[in-house]
C-alpha cells in the first residue's frame, strides 16, 4: 500500500513505468524495515507527476523514522527533501549545512536572484492540468 501498486501485483517488472520501477525498487528496499536507505538519483527521468508522487514516498519513509540519503543533481530536490546536505564539486565536500542556512548564508552575501519567483512554476502547472493523484505513469 505504501508505495500504490497494488493493481500491478500480476505485472512483470518490464511491464512498469519508470515511475512505478522506481516505487517498487523502493518497496523491496523496505522490506526488511531499514534504519537507513541509499537513493541514487530516484526521480531521474521521470515526468513531473511521478517525480511528485516519489518525493511523496520519500517523504512518509523519512516520517517513519527511517533515515534516507539521496544524490541528486536536482536543487529544487534537496531542498525539499532534505535536512542536511553536502555539495560536493570535483569529489569533495564544499558546503555542509541544512538547506536554509545555506540559502539565509547566500542572501547575506547580498545575492539576489534576477527574477521574481512566482507562487507556482511549470512543474505545478503540468501537474494541476494532468491531475494530481497517482496514476498509470
Amino acid at each position: 500500500m505504501l508505495v500504490n501498486l497494488e493493481d500491478k501485483a500480476k505485472n512483470k517488472y518490464k511491464e512498469l513505468s519508470g515511475g512505478q520501477k522506481q516505487r517498487f525498487s523502493i518497496a523491496t528496499t523496505l522490506i526488511n524495515q531499514p534504519k537507513i536507505v541509499f537513493l541514487d538519483e530516484p526521480t531521474t527521468g521521470l515526468d513531473p507527476q511521478a517525480r511528485r508522487n516519489l518525493w511523496e514516498l520519500i517523504k512518509d519513509i523519512r516520517s517513519k523514522g527511517t533515515t534516507v540519503i539521496i544524490t541528486t543533481h536536482y536543487m529544487d530536490e534537496a531542498e525539499q527533501l532534505c535536512d542536511r546536505i553536502a555539495i560536493l564539486d570535483e569529489g569533495k565536500i564544499i558546503a555542509l549545512a541544512s538547506p536554509d542556512k545555506m540559502i539565509d548564508d547566500l542572501v547575506a552575501t547580498g545575492f539576489e536572484r534576477p527574477k521574481q519567483v512566482k507562487a507556482a512554476n511549470l512543474e505545478d502547472v503540468f501537474i494541476n492540468l494532468t491531475g494530481k493523484e497517482i496514476r498509470e505513469e
